[in-house]
């Protein structure tokens, strides 16, 4: 597992790049009152770094997973699949655009990276499946069970609900 990698520790040149292999871990994934393990718990990662001129690099990560969570529509079990392809620039002195959080003194700070890199990927909600019907907001039942004849007698408008206290004599 590698939660950091010591760039500098490469000894690369200016135009060299590398290619490895690596596994890190990132933490569950705490969503909408969810949590959300990521799956595999030891992610294969590729790492490539080509070193710029003035002691800086440019990186990649590519790597995918799956998280493992319950359904933010219908409660049921939800494992979307995502695949990260997310790029750091870090350039010693060239202003804030090309200076990556993720490497300080030349370490990288390869766990938070990845971690950061797939919560960028995440949806606004995570479900089982792109058409989830969801739940019934009145009974609660699965819609994606039900099917699309689940209905309910609608309540009576209480704007008129003075009119059934008329009496008409007859």
């Amino acid at each position: 597992m590698t939660d950091s990698f010591d760039l500098t520790g490469l000894r690369m040149t200016s135009g060299e790049g590398r290619k490895l292999e690596l596994t890190v871990a990132i933490d569950p994934f705490d969503l909408g009152q969810n949590t959300y393990a990521v799956i595999p718990a030891a992610i294969p990662v590729e790492l490539q770094i080509s070193r710029t001129t003035a002691n800086g690099y440019a990186l990649r990560l590519l790597f995918e997973a799956t998280l493992d969570g319950a359904c933010m529509r219908c409660l049921e079990p939800a494992m979307p699949h995502f695949v990260v392809d997310a790029r750091e620039v870090s350039q010693p002195g060239a202003g804030d655009e090309l200076d990556s959080p993720y490497v300080v003194d030349g370490t990288l700070a390869l766990g938070a990276w990845a971690r950061d890199a797939l919560a960028l990927m995440l949806p606004a909600t995570l479900l089982c499946k792109p058409d989830c019907a969801g739940l019934c907001a009145l009974c609660g039942v699965d819609l994606n069970s039900t099917g699309p004849g689940h209905r309910h007698e609608s309540p009576p408008d209480s704007r008129w609900a003075k009119l059934s206290e008329l009496k008409f004599d007859s």
